[in-house]
């Protein structure tokens, strides 16, 4: 399955399988191609609030679906400043378009310097191959 999952270069990555895209002192963060693909149908998305701060690898919400309920963690520290409001009412955007339209939420990033310890596609790759 790993080998089949879509990893875009220009992102970074956890090993608990979200995705991050740094703009400026932002973050968009997500659930991977592989998340998607081992959670199946997404069911429902809780997403955390505008304003919400949260410490590196905090739950910040939760994706459920017709196999179980995970965690979504937050890969950086900072305050939410933009939700997916979408994902309430369709949360299958998740399986659908897990790098575009399926985006979980944005924060601002309290150090961004710390984006740097992320993994680059190629170590998410070798993670996804060893995991």
């Amino acid at each position: 399955m790993a080998g089949a999952s879509k990893i875009p270069e220009n992102l970074r990555y956890t090993k608990d399988h979200e995705w991050v895209e740094i703009k400026g002192g932002r973050a968009r963060i997500g659930i991977t191609d592989y998340a998607q693909e081992a959670l199946t149908d997404v069911v429902f998305v809780e997403l955390p609030d505008v304003g919400d701060e949260f410490n590196e690898h905090d739950s910040m919400g939760v994706v459920e679906s017709v196999k179980s309920v995970s965690d979504i963690f937050s890969p950086l520290a900072g305050k939410i400043v933009a939700v997916n409001t979408d994902l309430d009412d369709t949360p299958e955007l998740l399986n659908q378009d897990p790098y575009g339209k399926g985006w979980f939420c944005e924060i601002e990033v309290a150090d961004p310097k710390a984006a740097e310890k992320l993994l680059d596609a190629a170590a998410y790759k070798r993670f996804l191959s060893h995991s």
